[in-house]
């Protein structure tokens, strides 16, 4: 842990020394909830998020926040280790070509509805947004989505090939945290257990019909997430097969999310854990810790810090906005980054700039601040990129 703050109802113990006062403001937030309890976790790649800073980790009684798991539940990564030691840049280019045909990427999506197999069982629940957007969502699985989203093609410290998928429930999740965001400042009004309306902080009361929902939606949608990334992953191995002339042959698996809450025990209490950009790394848990693009990202393992939550990182964490990082970077200079490199990219245009490197923060540094959080286990460094 690098600081502690002890201003407001709760401490909040902070693993990073460069925290956005908008993000500071928001954790400040949690740490006074009334249901909020023992203290506040920020990791160190926090950024100001909407009601919880990314990189947030709030235990709580009583109470279930939608806003501090987010419109992305589920997201995470898998990453596979193939069986492969290397792989020449003109195959590599087809493969990446061949990814971006098969996998849809942004608001795209399939044409046709995919095989049920490959979406997670459901169980009808009224009239939930699960069963209204299920159709949409078979649509949906398989596909990568936009933002910081990503596919990966790395050369890992062990000599082996890697392949890394960051992607979350898509729409599915969205319409399932709007859903019940709104319900949550509905009854905050009335409701005794008060979240925080103003601040984004709506909450719902547990046991009670909405909470209940929320918590079976939200598995929901972390189980359509895992099964998107399956999905891709398997399209993405196929692709290798197709290219390299050979069965692929996946080593090693592994698959983590970092938006999502559950009931789990710490410090002798039951609580409900929100973490919103946040990793599980409870005590030899594989994890992965991804970099920006361009830089290199980490297969963890898990300490089992009492203190953090057992949580760490989930990334690098941005240091500007979108909006700003294609106001203030310089394009050629972020492309030439990855040139030099030998990286093939998906920054093309001014537009692309959100996801430079120039936006995030230095992954070096977050790995040290969170020493007390994570074993390395192994590097992994970029051949080659796909964003949404």
């Amino acid at each position: 842990m690098y600081s502690e703050l002890t201003s407001e109802r709760l401490p909040i113990k902070l693993w990073t020394d460069d925290i956005e006062p908008g993000a500071l403001q928001q954790a400040k937030n949690l740490a006074n909830l009334s249901f909020a309890v023992s203290h506040i976790a920020i990791m160190p790649d926090c950024h100001e998020g909407f009601g919880m800073p990314i990189g947030g980790v709030l235990a709580t009684t009583k109470a279930v926040i939608p806003n501090a798991v987010g419109v992305d539940i589920g997201c995470g990564m898998c990453a596979v280790k193939t069986n492969m030691n290397e792989l020449p840049k003109e195959i590599l280019a087809r493969i990446i070509k061949d990814i971006r045909r098969a996998i849809p990427l942004g608001f795209n999506h399939h044409k046709q509805m995919q095989d049920v197999r490959f979406m997670p069982d459901i169980e009808i629940i009224g009239n939930g947004i699960v069963e209204r957007e299920y159709d949409s969502a078979r649509r949906q699985v398989g596909s990568l989505g936009g933002g910081n989203h990503f596919i990966e093609v790395q050369s890992g410290g062990d000599g082996h090939i890697w392949i890394m998928v960051h992607s979350g429930s898509r729409n599915i999740g969205l319409k399932v945290a709007e859903h019940y965001n709104r319900i949550a400042k509905r009854i905050n009004e009335d409701n005794p257990i008060k979240g925080d309306r103003q601040r984004d902080l709506a909450s719902l009361p547990l046991g009670s019909r909405h909470a209940n929902e929320y918590m079976s939606e939200m598995q929901y949608c972390l189980d359509f997430a895992f099964s998107n990334r399956k999905l891709m992953m398997a399209t993405i191995e196929g692709i290798f097969s197709d290219n390299i002339g050979q069965d692929y042959e996946g080593l090693d698996f592994i698959n983590i999310a970092h938006n999502y809450a559950a009931v789990e025990h710490h410090f002798g209490k039951e609580v409900i854990l929100h973490r919103k950009g946040a990793t599980s790394a409870r005590k030899g848990e594989k994890g992965i810790i991804p970099g920006s693009q361009g830089t290199s990202s980490y297969i963890i393992t898990g300490k089992g810090n009492p203190e953090s939550f057992l949580s760490c990182s989930h990334g690098a964490g941005r240091i500007m906005g979108r909006n700003q990082a294609k106001k203030v970077l310089d394009l050629e200079n972020e492309r030439k980054k990855l040139d030099r490199k030998g990286i093939i990219h998906s920054l093309h245009s001014v537009r692309d700039l959100d996801e430079a490197p120039g936006a995030y923060k230095n992954i070096n540094r977050v790995m040290e601040l969170q020493a007390d959080l994570v074993d390395i286990e192994l590097e992994l460094s970029p051949l080659a990129v796909v964003k949404g």
